[in-house]
């Protein structure tokens, strides 16, 4: 599976940007789809997840601001990021389950200025 994601950029406080991953592949049987980020000298954190069957998983600190969406017919998985803060500013990578396997995306870079 390969996982090419877009949509980060430089926004002010306050705005929205939407990144979208793309799935390639070996893609029959993905199950979750989710995107993580890592911010300069931190560690990756889990943002937010969506089942095969439209569970969602937020991280409380995204809770009622991010938005997370899948569409199997294209095989992509979305995060709508609204009132970004400068505390979301980090690369935000995608991430995929297939079976046993875990796959990961290259990263998008999501800079919020104060």
């Amino acid at each position: 599976v390969q996982l090419q994601a877009s949509g980060g950029g430089l926004v002010q406080t306050g705005e929205s940007l939407r990144l979208s991953c793309a799935a390639s592949g070996s893609i029959f049987g993905i199950d979750v789809m989710g995107w993580y980020r890592q911010a300069p000298g931190k560690q990756r954190e889990l943002v937010a997840t969506i089942t095969s069957n439209g569970s969602r998983f937020y991280a409380d600190s995204v809770k009622g601001r991010f938005t997370i969406s899948r569409e199997n017919t294209v095989n992509s998985v979305y995060l709508q990021m609204n009132s970004l803060k400068p505390v979301d500013t980090a690369v935000y990578i995608c991430q995929v389950i297939r079976g046993n396997y875990l796959y990961w995306g290259q990263g998008t870079e999501v800079t919020v200025s104060s």
